[in-house]
């Protein structure tokens, strides 16, 4: 498990894989924790070879480091990486970003859509002309890189360039150093080399390294590469110049002179560099060398470089500021410094104390800090939405309560009402029952006065006193439903049959009748018998709504007696007429 307080670096080279755990104490100072190195065995300009050998690399690393599980800086070599060194215009500093971009389209050899890039400004303050560090990588390049560091368990929290990570260990180990200064980083694929001046710094990547000398040996000696790299390890020297007695065993003496030659063909390379600087980027010439890669521990190289140069050469020492940990080997740790460059600048880095930073973004880790910068607005708003969804439960159990309150309430006031419904559709019962039976009262009060109506509408029709009225007689089916007085046809005695009604007459409407039984007188004047059919053309004729109620509809006619008597006072008539039945007859 990794000590609290501690962080990460590797360094991606293109034979050699190095790792470092550090530390930092109470007064910010750096400590060497732990560090290792994992070769990677081939060719290391096969590139179809190097991302699986790289994969095996670092898990081996991680595994003697204990990472797994932890985030790591890491840097990559210099010449997968298109690096330009661009002087600008003086411009405002908001305009920064638009100025640069405008820039790295015009100098990237990629679409800007394709690549990751970054910049750095690294001219001297109050100079007239602002000075960009741009570099950039093929997104697709970097992000296979990072999923072979990320395959085997680890974390990323950044990419640095590796000489830049050099020119930040130098800066951090060298503050003493006021005169330009070479830095030339021997690699497995090519050379790095770093010109520091002051705040200023300049690099170029050139094409020769270590495989460039085992490729020759291969080729000179024979053998396979892994062979051909063995033996440039442990019997390779640079030959010296000039006359020198040539070493005994003939293999020996062949590969150093193979390798004097690459280093031959380097110096060449790096003269054209200084003269470059010197005239395009208004460098001066560097004072001094300072070697590191795992180059600078070929013998001899460090007097072939102050032969060539005439200047005094040393191998870097990146340890000079860092404190060793308890556990790291002090003889070991300086054997190795010159391996250890881009470690303590990829250490710089993590503890924020790099004068250049230029980080280069892989797209999953760019991914992981867009959602590592939104985690907190996505945890507001969680939280905003969990206090939501609180306060929706508390309202919602508020509100089922309020609804279970005013439920029980209406259920009893529901009780009572069906109780009093109840109570109520028993009074309507009992007044129902008292209508009845008060109906039957009121129609006794409504008929107190109908023989009164009746009597009046009959007297009513009489229009002359030739007419007048002896018997009224109620019937029921032709039966009378009151005793007749003495010496009167009535209920005791046998009634008068009634006229025979027509065969195709109707039946009369109600069963009770009103018989009428009168006199009239024939004088002159009073039109006879006319008089009586009058009278009951009259009563059958309903002119008003009180006649209406009374008389049904007859087809009868009066029973008159036609006397011719001239001596007789009058003459007797009667006639039947149905009644309606508005008047309840009986008893």
């Amino acid at each position: 498990m990794a000590a609290p307080g501690t962080f990460a670096v590797l360094n991606l080279g293109s034979q050699r894989v190095s790792g470092a755990v550090f530390s930092k104490t109470g007064k910010g100072d750096l400590v060497l924790q732990r560090f290792a190195f994992a070769e990677m065995h081939g060719d290391a300009s096969v590139e179809a070879t190097r991302l699986p050998q790289l994969r095996v690399s670092v898990l081996e690393l991680a595994d003697k480091l204990k990472l797994k599980g932890r985030s790591v800086w890491y840097s990559i070599a210099g010449h997968i990486v298109f690096t330009r060194f661009v002087k600008l215009p003086p411009f405002q500093d908001d305009k920064a970003d638009q100025i640069v971009e405008f820039e790295a389209r015009q100098n990237v050899p990629f679409p800007i859509n394709e690549v990751i890039w970054d910049y750095e400004f690294i001219d001297t303050p109050g100079s007239a002309e602002r000075e960009v560090a741009l570099v950039a990588i093929k997104a697709e390049a970097l992000n296979d890189v990072n999923d072979q560091v990320e395959s085997v368990g680890l974390g990323v929290e950044g990419v640095d360039l590796a000489p830049l990570a050099v020119y930040n260990a130098f800066r951090f180990s060298y503050p003493d150093v006021d005169e330009p200064a070479l830095i030339i980083d021997l690699g497995a694929r090519s050379t790095n080399l770093v010109f520091v001046e002051g705040p200023k710094v300049f690099t170029r990547n050139i094409l020769v390294g270590g495989s460039t000398v085992t490729g020759a040996i291969c080729k000179e000696v024979g053998g396979s590469f892994g062979e051909a790299e063995t033996q440039k390890r442990n019997l390779g020297f640079v030959a010296p110049g000039g006359a020198y007695e040539p070493h005994e065993d003939e293999t020996v003496d062949a590969i150093s002179k193979i390798m004097r030659n690459t280093m031959t063909r380097l110096h060449g390379e790096v003269v054209r560099t200084i003269n470059y600087y010197r005239s395009q980027q208004g460098g001066n010439p560097p004072k001094s060398i300072f070697l590191c890669g795992g180059g600078a521990h070929t013998p001899l190289v460090v007097e072939f470089f102050q032969d060539k140069f005439n200047m005094p050469v040393e191998i870097l020492n990146p340890l000079r500021g860092v404190q060793l940990g308890k556990r790291v080997d002090a003889q070991y740790a300086q054997e190795n410094a010159a391996s250890l460059a881009e470690l303590v600048g990829l250490a710089l880095r993590h503890a924020g104390a790099a004068p250049v930073e230029v980080e280069l973004v892989p797209d999953t880790v760019s991914l992981k800090r867009e959602q590592a910068r939104r985690a907190p607005f996505l945890v507001m708003a969680t939280l905003c939405l969990f206090v939501a969804l609180a306060v929706a439960i508390l309202y919602f159990k508020k509100a089922e309560s309020t609804v279970q309150n005013q439920l029980v309430s209406l259920t009893a006031k529901r009780a009572q009402l069906t109780k009093d419904s109840a109570s109520l559709r028993e009074v309507d019962r009992t007044l129902e029952t008292l209508k009845g039976q008060s109906a039957q009262l009121e129609q006794a009060v409504l008929d107190r006065g109908y023989w009164t109506r009746l009597l009046e509408v009959m007297n009513d029709k009489f229009k002359n006193d030739y007419l007048w009225l002896t018997q009224i007689v109620i019937e029921k089916n032709g039966s009378s439903l009151v005793a007749a007085p003495v010496g009167v046809q009535g209920a005791n005695s046998p009634a008068k049959p009634a006229a025979p009604a027509p065969t195709n007459a109707a039946p009369p409407p109600s069963p009770y009748e009103l018989h009428v039984q009168g006199l009239y007188r024939k004088l002159e004047g009073s039109n006879g018998p006319q008089v009586v059919y009058q009278y009951f053309d009259d009563l059958k004729t309903k002119k008003t709504q009180a006649e209406a109620d009374f008389f049904g509809a007859s087809s009868e006619k009066p029973d008159v007696n036609v006397g011719l008597e001239d001596d007789r006072y009058a003459y007797k008539f009667s006639f039947r007429l149905p009644l309606l039945p508005g008047m309840k007859f009986e008893k």
